[in-house]
């Protein structure tokens, strides 16, 4: 099974490339002079020393992601960790310049070295995916709910919807209107659903719905489902590190704690989908997060976009020429493998 040319993949990559620049160009046109001299200023006086450790856990982060994916493939077939993790940077190399082109081209690099059926991968990285996006869910919640008193306070003071006389009843009233708002759509969305049951978008929800089941239930049956959850807790924790740490860079974000780096990670994981590799979309994401901590700068998102898109593009090529290398010839530690018939 090879992946096929869809035009229909070529304009939607041009709409989010289209999107990314559109935001790069809005973001730098629309700063002062002011703010371009501190946006400049910040990133002349960075500590850049920090940027060796953010780049260290990214790669630990993706040599976890790649261990993990292994325990995923091991059912249909073995594979090497070696081969794993460079098909796993190869992919994050593909999809900084187009959009899940990256999970086409690891899964096609791996079957192509370790002869396991390209559409088994495949299916291995859909359900990786959907629990990814379980996780996600959870690590949103989470942070909402630990943030919940600046978040509180953040919309009281821009859109005055709470009223902060009283600070310990205002916490159960921000409780119960965030509950309140949930439990709202979640009813407007089941009466949707059922009242429009045949419609194209209501069957794609409803299949994104069981494909979440599913991915779930593949994982819950895993034998090695203890590793596979804690290598999934080291990814989480390595995004975040990157993120705490990467405050210290800089001047204006020193101060700030492992909450604001919750809560930069939760809404930049969404940035990463608007445009290809987050271009232009991160940063924006990031300076509004931090607005929230009273912290009114844009520099700290680029850099840190910098540092993990470069790092991405080094790590990315030099992993694609060492899996080559270290196939050449058809030689690998997989051949015994399973091969598709």
């Amino acid at each position: 099974m090879k992946p096929k040319f869809k035009l229909s993949s070529l304009i939607n990559y041009l709409v989010f490339l289209g999107i990314g620049i559109g935001l790069v160009w809005w973001q730098l046109g629309r700063m002062t002079p002011e703010e371009k001299a501190q946006f400049y200023a910040s990133l002349q006086n960075a500590r850049y020393i920090y940027v060796i450790p953010i780049v260290i856990i990214g790669l630990f982060s993706h040599l976890f992601r790649a261990l993990r994916w292994k325990l995923l493939i091991h059912p249909i077939g073995k594979v090497s960790a070696e081969n794993s993790f460079y098909a796993v940077m190869t992919g994050y190399l593909g999809n900084t310049f187009i959009p899940r082109f990256g999970e086409i081209l690891r899964c096609s690099m791996l079957s192509k070295y370790e002869k396991v059926p390209f559409s088994k991968l495949v299916g291995t990285v859909i359900t990786e995916r959907l629990f990814d996006l379980v996780c996600f869910i959870l690590f949103l919640l989470l942070t909402a709910l630990l943030q919940l008193s600046i978040v509180g306070g953040f919309l009281d003071e821009k859109l005055s919807l709470i009223s902060e006389q009283n600070s310990k009843s205002s916490s159960w009233i921000k409780l119960l209107f965030i509950a309140g708002v949930i439990f709202l759509i979640v009813m407007i969305a089941r009466f949707l659903m059922k009242k429009y049951s045949t419609s194209k978008p209501v069957i794609k929800i409803r299949g994104i719905l069981t494909g979440l089941r599913e991915g779930v239930s593949t994982i819950s049956k895993l034998k090695e489902r203890k590793l596979f959850l804690f290598y999934t807790v080291l990814i989480w924790v390595m995004y975040l590190s990157q993120i705490y740490i990467g405050f210290k860079a800089l001047d204006v974000t020193e101060h700030l704690g492992i909450g604001a780096a919750m809560s930069v990670l939760a809404l930049a994981t969404v940035a990463m989908i608007v445009a290809p590799g987050g271009l232009g979309a991160f940063p924006i994401a990031v300076q509004q997060v931090l607005l929230i901590y009273h912290v009114n700068n844009i520099s700290f998102g680029w850099l840190v976009w910098g540092v993990n898109t470069a790092m991405i593009i080094v790590a990315g090529i030099i992993c694609l020429l060492l899996m080559i290398y270290r196939n050449m010839g058809g030689k690998n530690s997989a051949d015994a493998g399973t091969k598709e018939a």
